[in-house]
């Protein structure tokens, strides 16, 4: 029987990533979320007005997301209440939240550089999406409470670097469901992905299919290969 309910949060399950961004010194900030969606070769990203990373992509417009998968959750809960503004945000005050300028030291991980960006990628993440700002929503603009809190990016990935392990066998560009097991944050706590349940009527369409103009102009810049 489904009753009528209030969850304070609608996070019913998305991966986790780690957003690495430029800071105004040159240093380098990383921050976890997981407010995104693909569409193609593009996602949307929501954050928070406040945060480190938004004033970063605001003003570099560019970033790289990289993917942790189960094994990378102990560093992103290294991350989980850092911040890499100071002062801190009062909001984040309030959650706990401390200022933390070496991100990467401070959860363990390997900046690697990139190739068509500033920020580096993060080497234990078995995905690493290059990517640029093409286009910056506000959300509930219609909403004085809400106006202009939370900041929705539009990122076109530029170039993809993939763990060999998680490939389909003798396939360089298809990841293999059955081996890539990415980090869920599920209404606050962090899950993996079980065995499949049951075979997908969409798997019956080839991936290539879905290839969109952002995946021509990248591979016609040579960012592909």
């Amino acid at each position: 029987m489904h009753i009528h309910s209030h969850p304070s949060i609608l996070y019913f399950g998305t991966p986790v990533i780690l957003i690495s961004t430029t800071n105004e010194n040159g240093t380098f900030n990383l921050a976890p979320s997981s407010s995104i969606f693909w569409l193609g070769w593009r996602c949307m990203v929501g954050l928070a007005a406040s945060s480190k990373t938004t004033h970063n992509l605001l003003r570099e417009r560019e970033c790289v997301i990289n993917l942790p998968s189960v094994d990378q959750a102990g560093a992103v809960n290294k991350l989980a209440r850092t911040t890499g503004s100071n002062p801190v945000p009062e909001g984040k005050i309030a959650r706990g939240y401390y200022y933390e300028p070496n991100k990467f030291e401070k959860a363990g991980l390997t900046p690697v550089n990139s190739i068509t960006v500033r920020p580096p990628s993060v080497l234990e993440c078995p995905v690493q999406m290059e990517a640029v700002v093409e286009d910056v929503h506000g959300l509930a603009s219609h909403d004085d409470a809400m106006r202009g809190k939370i900041v929705v990016f539009e990122m076109r990935i530029q170039r993809v670097h993939l763990e060999e392990s998680i490939l389909m066998d003798g396939k360089s560009d298809h990841v293999d469901p059955d081996k890539w097991r990415p980090l869920i944050m599920s209404f606050q706590e962090l899950y993996g992905l079980g065995s499949k349940v049951h075979p997908s009527t969409l798997a019956l369409i080839p991936e290539s299919s879905y290839r969109t103009a952002d995946y021509r102009r990248a591979e016609q810049a040579g960012q592909i290969s």
